[in-house]
């Protein structure tokens, strides 16, 4: 049988989209660094169209800036950038996590409580943590039915993959971040909004303070 060909499945520009978003979010392709396109379409052997195409889809999500006449960069993100980024993600997250309290059926809490136990479990995995971490929020989000609240919040934390100073690179960030998300799910269980909507916020602050550039 003949092998299946590359990029079957959708369009091709949404494939190339997510080959250049991997490689941003994997440092392949840096914050700040300019998008080399016909070495790109040499390397996954395409034509310019489709590599133009998945860069107008990573400039609507906010990874890719274009500059007239000077081509596509990968977005840098300013110490502005994370802190409004940050402000809105607590903002939209602790409303949800509060209503999540006083509507999600126990089943659906030990849901959390199951991805909260992965959490718990993936310590000493750091990537693993990240993907964990992400998965507990947007599925929190997804209990509580906003779908443009989830939108937002998605595209935020897409675009915050671009911060280099990642607050949960910073020493011992992992542990209090667990830490956080005990006390969160505590209050989650124990049906307490004011006090979800609270330790959400808090999460998120620590989180920016974390993540604010160091000191050399």
């Amino acid at each position: 049988m003949p092998a299946t060909p590359p990029f079957a499945q959708r369009p091709l520009y949404e494939e190339v989209a997510e080959q250049l978003r991997q490689r941003i979010f994997g440092r392949t392709l840096e914050p700040g660094s300019w998008i080399d396109e016909l070495k790109l379409c040499g390397e996954l052997g395409i034509s310019r169209t489709p590599m133009r195409e998945a860069l107008k889809v990573l400039a609507v999500e906010g990874l890719v800036t274009m500059r007239p006449r000077r081509g596509a960069y990968v977005t840098e993100m300013s110490e502005r950038d994370v802190r409004e980024a940050y402000q809105l993600l607590a903002l939209l997250e602790s409303d949800a996590a509060a209503r999540v309290s006083e509507r999600a059926s126990a089943q659906e809490l030990a849901e959390l409580q199951g991805l909260h136990a992965q959490l718990e479990a993936a310590i000493g995995e750091r990537e693993r943590f990240f993907a964990l971490n992400e998965a507990f929020h947007l599925r929190l989000l997804e209990l509580e039915g906003n779908r443009w609240r989830q939108q937002i919040v998605t595209d935020l934390r897409r675009v915050m993959k671009l911060n280099r100073h990642h607050s949960l690179f910073k020493q011992g960030r992992l542990a209090e971040s667990l830490q956080e998300h005990r006390d969160l799910m505590q209050a989650l269980v124990e049906r307490r909004p004011e006090q979800v909507a609270q330790r959400m916020r808090l999460h998120f602050e620590n989180g920016l303070n974390a993540a604010a550039p160091q000191a050399a």
